[in-house]
This record gives structure tokens, sequence and C-alpha cells, in this order.
């Protein structure tokens, strides 16, 4: 008799602890902000008039400012790097920089570029956006404002 209480109690506590629902990280407009912002202002200060998005884990847009100055087109390009980074998970551009000198192959997917300027926005080894930074004079140079951005709000990402 003990046996079969044993197992259905067994049973109850297994199934009860599937049926919680997991604890997710979002990335907040507060946070999306200072990372766009912070983003921007490394951007002035080395001289580069660019666009800043920052998008959620659906890469739906949380936060965009476009500097006076910065090219309509830069918001596009901000974007495909957005969507290339949530797409592949990493930071945007070749896998592999191609040597000095040789242009990037062209990007696979439709929506997407094959350019340096998006980085992953992570809490752990959880992705939960992404900022973008195009018009710097090199997607190296994007993806330095992108990354001081995030390391701006570090604290906030935990």
């Amino acid at each position: 008799m003990k046996l079969p209480t044993l197992v259905v109690s067994l049973t109850a506590l297994s199934t009860s602890a599937f049926a919680q629902l997991p604890t997710t990280k979002i990335l907040t407009v507060d946070v999306a902000q200072t990372i766009a912002q912070e983003a921007m202002a490394r951007c002035r200060a080395d001289g580069y008039k660019v666009t800043v998005l920052v998008v959620d884990g659906l890469n739906a847009p949380k936060a965009m400012v476009r500097d006076d100055g910065a090219t309509a087109s830069t918001a596009e390009v901000a974007k495909m790097k957005a969507t290339a980074t949530m797409l592949y998970n990493r930071p945007s551009g070749p896998a592999t920089p191609p040597p000095p000198g040789t242009v990037n192959p062209p990007a696979t997917i439709p929506g997407t570029i094959n350019a340096q300027g998006g980085v992953p926005i992570k809490v752990g080894d959880a992705t939960i956006g992404a900022v973008a930074v195009s018009g710097a004079p090199g997607g190296d140079k994007d993806a330095a404002c992108a990354n001081a951005g995030i390391a701006k709000a570090a604290g906030q990402l935990k």
C-alpha cells in the first residue's frame, strides 16, 4: 500500500515542477534607451554621425536614435545588422573576417547584411536583444560604439 502512495506522490510533485513557466529576462525600454544613448555618445565623441537601433528578443525595435547629419540609409542598414545579429545569435558581419582588402561576401538571407556593427545583448548565455550601429566609416567602428552602449548597461543586464 505504501508503494502506490509513494508513486502517486512523486508523480504529482514532478508534474507540478514541469507545469511552472520558465522565468526569462526581457530587454526593458529603460535599458534599451541607455544602450542607444551611450552608443550614440561614443560615436559622436569619435566624430561619427550614426543611427543606433536597439531591438528586443523578437527583433522588434525598442529604441532608435539617428544623429543629426546621419543619412536615412543608416536606419535601414542598422535594421539589417540587428536582424542578422538576432538570426545568427552572434555579432553581425562575417563569421571569420576576410583578408584585408577583400570585400565581405554578400548576405545570404534577405533583410540582413554581412557587415559589422550589430552586437547581441545578453543576460548570461541568453540573448535578449541586439544593438546595431550604422554610419561610422567602417563596421569595426560601428561595433565599438555598439559595445560601448552594452558596457554602459552591463550592471542592468544581470
